[in-house]
Parts: structure tokens; sequence; C-alpha cells
């Protein structure tokens, strides 16, 4: 025991006493500090990146460290003597023209897919809602509701329908909902500005502690912007009646920028008829604001808020019956009364506050108000052959959250310990939660399911990342999630039901960082997604936190100065898919299930203006429990690619040609029907100066006919005996071009 003692005195002693080096990069425009900047020790190139603070650490090797070399994807590259750092001096980095040449495959445990995120931010931008999610690479989004309803996603060989097997989070705030009256986990993107995302942070599978419920084929953490570098006012016009005006402001003066602080507003209002045969008048307007700046010495507040409301019209899903007969046009309707309004207003606390010892506590409050009014009629006359089935799903909601988490960076002897450990809670209280059989909207025929949800989530978490030298890395976490489910339900006399359940999500990754052109990696780790409440708590039976158990093995490589490429193979094997029915108002258990894929991305920058991207995907994924044949995961993407030639000057003409190919894939589980897929190309040009912007925006720049969400429905029509199950479809968009015009102050 003494031997032991004494040895860990030793390693204490050699943490304590040993040189630090330590210091902050701030962004010279903004004046606010720069996270993920890579800071490199010359001429030992021992390396750190800098955290959430723009602050950065490592021990000093007195013989041979002499200064540091500062880098980061879209600014300027720097070598600052070390006498600069030891006199407490901020480092500046100013934004240059990004190029792949100057990027170094150097990235934290846990982030192998940042380098690429950054890149594609830096050089392809966010023009749109939709853009969001697709810099994902192998992410598929699909509406099928006109614009109003969020989209359905697809990732890794999963249709995650709206949410329930992918995270999404801005600055930290759930964007998933829980026992929506729509689909569990839906995830509606429609309160964020394009133009406020600063970057988007992914990772393909369950590997982060810090990710909860739905963290399954993997998380989406959008950022958006600390602080604007000039005011902007922008206008768009273009087909169907397509209009959009945005502006973002500075609310500070150059004063207040001098001590790190900013203040900005930005807002939006949009409105389209929509390429549909039946006008949209699809509508949507957002607030958003957002604070960053010094309350004390040690703590930094950032606060966010934001509003959000949209109506629209919608044709929703027809038969491809119709379509054939002549009854409808491709971009026709059967119920011509669908559609829907919500609205979502966010409040978002975030306090980081530095102690003595150079680590940080981070404690976040939030707050969101939420709205949901959406009427749908998948199935026509199958069931009331005199009114037609159509269905209202509404709810009120409020959700309060917690968030806190502690940051240590530390060594001991020579190895680097990054440590996080995290508890929280989440808790949704949805006021009736409805599902109604109507007709023309509000008149009501009957009530199908009508009750209140309270379901609160407390987890806990711990992360330790050990950095054992330049070259080996491994993490390890493991979380802990416990659920308190309760539904009251008013259709049966305000009886009340209970249950909870917990699930602990072990994970560990391990990092062979060769040199600053190659890194391999491997990934294993458990995450799990939730069911319904009112399945939960009614329903005990059923697997309430189903197990989501995975592994990837992966390499990211430099073989050229101008190309990036990145690979992955992966397996996942789930414990309870589920199939959410919209209009039974229950999520139903489809059974086990196994993946497998590859992932591959390239990057390449054949001259400096030109940057070429693409991403294929493979998925193979089947029910573990039914014989071969009948085992198909209904609509489960095979394979998918995305990519592009994007053409950029700092002034001047710049652009981007994209394409989007999605394969064939099965509609059942006998795949007796199959989901058409499409090849859709899109099309931007830009000339750009430093005080305004022209551009020119084409959706399906060639026209093309694409369904762009299917479904196996069995449905009846007015005038038909029996039902019919064949494709119902969402049609995409037709050719849609639209100009914009963008003025800097």
């Amino acid at each position: 025991m003494r031997k032991y003692f004494f040895l860990f005195l030793l390693l204490v002693n050699n943490t304590l006493t040993a040189q630090i080096i330590k210091g902050i990069v701030i962004d010279g425009n903004t004046k606010l500090t720069l996270e993920g900047v890579t800071v490199t020790l010359l001429p030992i190139n021992k390396s750190n990146v800098t955290d959430e603070r723009g602050k950065f650490m490592f021990t000093k090797n007195i013989t041979t460290g002499k200064e540091l070399e500062i880098s980061s994807i879209g600014y300027e590259t720097k070598i600052i003597p070390l006498s600069i750092v030891a006199n407490n001096e901020p480092l500046f980095l100013y934004p240059q023209k990004t190029q792949l040449s100057d990027v170094m495959v150097n990235t934290k445990a846990g982030q192998e897919y940042k380098t690429i995120s950054k890149m594609d931010i830096k050089m392809r931008g966010i023009s749109n809602s939709q853009e969001i999610l697709r810099i994902v690479p192998g992410l598929f989004i699909g509406q099928h509701q006109g614009g109003g309803k969020a989209e359905q996603i697809f990732l890794r060989g999963f249709d995650c329908d709206h949410g329930t097997d992918i995270n999404v989070t801005a600055d930290g705030l759930p964007v998933n909902l829980v026992s929506h009256a729509h689909g569990q986990g839906y995830a509606d993107m429609h309160f964020i500005i394009p133009e406020t995302v600063e970057q988007v942070d992914f990772q393909k599978g369950p590997y982060n502690a810090a990710k909860g419920n739905f963290t399954t084929s993997g998380f989406v953490d959008l950022k958006t912007k600390n602080g604007l570098t000039n005011n902007l006012v922008k206008l768009e016009g273009g087909m169907f009646d397509t209009y959009r005006a945005l502006g973002m402001f500075n609310l500070l003066n150059q004063k207040a920028k001098a001590k790190q602080q900013s203040w900005y507003v930005a807002t939006e209002y949009a409105y389209s008829n929509g390429y549909f045969d039946h006008p949209q008048h699809f509508n949507r307007f957002n607030f958003f604001t957002r604070y960053n700046g010094k309350i004390s010495e040690q703590t930094n507040l950032i606060f966010t808020a934001s509003a959000f409301s949209s109506k629209w019209d919608a044709s929703g899903q027809v038969p491809d019956r119709a379509v054939a007969d002549g009854s409808i046009g491709f971009y026709g309707a059967i119920d011509n009364t669908e559609g829907g309004k919500t609205s979502r207003s966010n409040v978002n606390v975030q306090f980081i506050t530095s102690l003595k010892n150079g680590s940080f506590i981070k404690n976040q409050f939030y707050y969101s108000n939420y709205h949901f009014d959406l009427h749908t009629n998948f199935t026509f006359f199958l069931e009331d052959t005199v009114n037609g089935d159509q269905i209202m799903q509404r709810e009120s909601r409020n959700m309060f959250g917690y968030n806190g988490t502690y940051h240590q960076l530390s060594f001991i002897g020579t190895t680097q310990l990054t440590s996080q450990a995290g508890i929280g809670i989440r808790w949704d209280k949805v006021n009736n939660l409805e599902l109604s059989h109507t007709v023309n909207r509000y008149t009501l025929l009957n009530r199908l399911a009508f009750g209140n949800v309270s379901e609160a989530n407390t987890f806990a978490y711990v992360s330790e990342t050990f950095r054992f030298s330049e070259k080996f890395s491994l993490n390890t976490g493991v979380r802990f999630d416990q659920l308190f489910n309760n539904y009251t339900d008013h259709l049966k006399r305000d009886s009340m039901y209970k249950a909870t359940s917990g699930i602990l999500s072990p994970k560990v990754s391990f990092y062979y960082h060769k040199d600053n052109s190659t890194q391999f990696y491997v990934n294993v780790g458990k995450g799990f997604h939730s069911n319904d409440t009112r399945v939960s708590v009614i329903e005990k039976g059923r697997k309430v936190l189903p197990g989501a158990y995975s592994a990837d093995i992966g390499t990211i490589i430099k073989p050229a100065k101008n190309l990036l490429l990145q690979a992955s193979l992966w397996y996942l094997y789930l414990e309870q898919e589920f199939i959410y029915s919209g209009d039974g108002a229950f999520v139903e258990p489809a059974g086990k299930t196994k993946r497998t894929g590859i992932d591959f991305s390239a990057r390449y920058e054949p001259v400096k203006a030109f940057y070429i991207d693409a991403d294929v995907n493979y998925a193979h994924g089947r029910f573990t429990e039914e014989i071969k044949g009948q085992n198909y995961i209904p609509l489960a993407p095979v394979w998918s690619s995305t990519g592009g030639i994007t053409y950029k000057n700092k002034t001047g003409i710049n652009g981007s040609l994209r394409y989007r190919w999605l394969s064939n894939r099965p509609a059942n589980e006998r795949n007796t029907l199959t989901a058409i897929g499409y090849f859709v190309n899109d099309f931007i040009l830009n000339y750009t100066k430093k005080k305004y912007e022209i551009g020119l925006a084409i959706n399906n720049i060639f026209n093309v006919k694409w369904k762009e969400t299917q479904f196996d429905t069995e449905s009846r029509l007015k005038n038909e005996a029996a039902p019919v199950e064949e494709i119902h479809f969402t049609p995409g968009t037709k050719l849609a071009a639209k100009l914009s015009c963008s003025i800097f102050f």
C-alpha cells in the first residue's frame, strides 16, 4: 500500500510542479473567443485544441519548446513566441480565405467529423433551413406536408421519421420533442434562422456520453454565431410566389466589442405558395437574439432567445393510382383541407465560470413554450366512407431544463487527462395532447385520444479522455438516464398512469493519430431512444428504453495537401424499432434490427478557387426475428450520395452545383413495394462584393419529377368499393428559381 501511495504522490507532484503553457485565442474582428483552434508547440509538434472559452493548456518542454503555431479552418496561421504567451496576452486570429491545403488532421477525441464539418461550413455555407441538416454527410431529409412540418430524416440505414433515432440540439437546447402529438422525438428546426448558424457539430453513432435520448444513428448540435462581423439586410424573391426578408443587426458599439461583449438580433419573414396545384399559403416568422459577455472576471454569460410561428395549407400524400388514372396531377391533392400551424418560443441562458485550477463549470437553464396544430388525411375514406379520415393532432407544451457540466484539463505525468462530468434534468409538461377525427380541419367528429403528459428525464454522465502521447488517445464514458412518465387520460375520467425506467450507456473510443495527415479510430458504445409516454405507462410489458449497441472503425487521411478522405465501417444493433401510428395515437414495436454499413467522404481542392466534395453511404439493415424475405426495414436507405463543386472567390463571382442521390429502397417488410430513388441537382450563383451580394438559387435545375417522401399505405378513395395498398407520396420540388440581394454594413 505504501508503494502505491508513494507512486500516487509522485504522479500528483509531477502534475502540480510541471510548468504549464496556457493562453486564450480571440477572433480579431469580433473580439470574441475561438473554440477548436489548433495550438502546436514547436519544434516538437505537441498540439492541443482550444475549449469553448477559447483557452488552451499543456505542459511545457523546457529544452525544446520555443514557439506556438496557431491555426484554424477559415483563419490565418500564426507563429507566436512563447514570451508573448508567458505575458498572458490574448492571441488574435483574423479570418482569411479557407484552403484545404491549410487543414491538418488534428481533431480531439470524439470529434472525428469536425474537420469535414468546418470545411463544408466555410466553403459551402448554409443558404436555407434544409441545408442545416444536409451539411451532415449521409443525412437526407424529406418534407411530406409542404414546408411547415418537421422534415423526415434518414441517416445510417434509419428512417428516423421526424427524429426517433437522431438527437438534435441548438446551442444545447433540445430540438427533439418527446411524446409529441405527431411523432416521438419530433424535431422541427424551422425556429432556427440559417444565417445565424456558425457551425454544425455532429457524430454518427451513440459514442458521446453527453448525448442521451434519441442518440442511436447519431447527433447533430447546431451552434449559432457568437457575434456579427457586420449588419445584414437580405431580400429574396422567386417562383411560386416565394418571398423572404431577413435582417441581422449588431446592438452594441465598438467600445463594447473591445470588452468582448456582443449582442445582436436577427429576424426573418418568409412566404410561399409552393409548387403544388393547391396553393400552400405558407408563411413563417422568426426572431432571434444572442448576447455574449462577461458578468464578472471569472464568469461569462451567453443569453439567447427566439420566437417562431408558422402556418400553411398542404396537399398531403397522394396515391400512385390517383395520378395514374388522371384523377389528380402529380402535384395534386386528394384532401385539400390539410394543413397546420405551429409556434415555439425559447429562452436559453448559459453561465461559463472559470476556476482557479484552469477548469470551468457550465450551467445552462432553458425554457420552451410550444404549440402545434396539424390536420392530415393518410387514408382518405378507408374508415369513414362519408366524411373521410382526416385527423387533427394538437398539443400545448412547456419544456424546462437544466444542464450542469464540469470540464477539467490536467496532467498525470506526461499523460493529458480531459475530464467532463455532467448532470441535468429535462421536464416536458404537455397539455391537451389530442388526436381527433375531424372534417374541414376544425369540425370535430370524434376524439380518439386526449390527455396530459408529464415526462421528466434526469441524467448524469462522466467522460474521461486520456492522451497518452501525441499518437494515442483513449476516451471512456458512462451515462445514466432515468425517465419518469405520467399520463392523465381525459377520455377515461382523468385516469392517471405512471411508469419509471432507467438505462446505463457505456462508451469507449480509441484514437491513433499517426501524424497531421493520418488518424485512425475505433468507437464502441451504447445509446437509446425512448417510447411515447402514452405507450410506456399503459402497456408496461413493452420495452420503454431499448438500447442501441454500435461500433465504428474508421480513418481520416490527407494523402495530399489538397485532398482529405474519411471512411468508416460501422455496425448497429437496436433492441426495438418504433413505428409511430399517427392515426392510432400509439407507437408500435417493430422488433429487433441489425444494420451494417460503410461511410465515405472526400474533399478535394484541385486549384485554390474550386472545392469538390462527395459523400457515399451504404447501409444494410434487417429485422433479426423475422424470416428471410419478410425482414426488410421499411424505407431504410440503402445507397445514398451527395456532393458538388463549389467555386469561391473572396469577392466577385462564386457559386456551386450540387447533387443528391438516393437509391431505391424497400417500402415494406416483404419488399413487395419499392420507394423509388431520385437524383436531383441544385445550383447557386452569387456575385459578392464587400458591401453587397446578388444571388441566384435554383432547386432541381433539370426539372426532374421525383418523389421526396414515400409510404406503403392502405387507403380508399371516395368512390372505391375496396381499399388498396400501394405507394403514397409527396412530390419533390419542380424547378424553382429564386433571386436574392444582400446588403452588408
